[in-house]
């Protein structure tokens, strides 16, 4: 099945060390938001195949351009989108749930350069090996 989603099979049962965030939040807690993805750039950077899955608010983040508008800068905090661009600079993989996306009307297309609709079974699939697993 994972296979269908694009999602290698192979790379996939030979990496031990997965890092799963699950980000359900988006612009309805724009900070949690941020944290999620913080916490995945750490993850990043500390060697660990790094993937946040994106559920129903968490996908409206990834949807393209939709980051501009929807923050009000504050003095001294990154923003969701320097958050963000921080992630996919460490090469975090982004993966949005393709059921939310089919509730929301949106497609792989709408998604930022680089996120990929998923399954729930891959994020079954990812939480069942994951060394670890922070959901916000």
């Amino acid at each position: 099945m994972l296979a269908a989603e694009g999602i290698s099979l192979e790379k996939a049962q030979g990496d031990d060390e997965i890092f799963v965030v699950l980000l359900v939040s988006g612009f309805d807690n724009i900070p949690r938001s941020r944290s999620a993805l913080m916490f995945a750039t750490l993850a990043a950077t500390a060697d660990y195949r790094t993937v946040l899955y994106c559920i129903q608010n968490g996908v409206d983040i990834m949807v393209s351009d939709a980051t501009e508008g929807n923050e009000v800068p504050k003095p001294g905090v990154p923003t969701l989108k320097q958050r963000l661009s921080e992630a996919v600079e460490e090469g975090i993989e982004i993966l949005c749930c393709s059921q939310t996306l089919a509730n929301k009307n949106l497609d792989e297309d709408d998604l930022l350069e680089g996120v990929k609709a998923a399954g729930a079974m891959t994020l079954v699939d990812l939480t069942t090996r994951a060394k670890g697993v922070l959901c916000f």
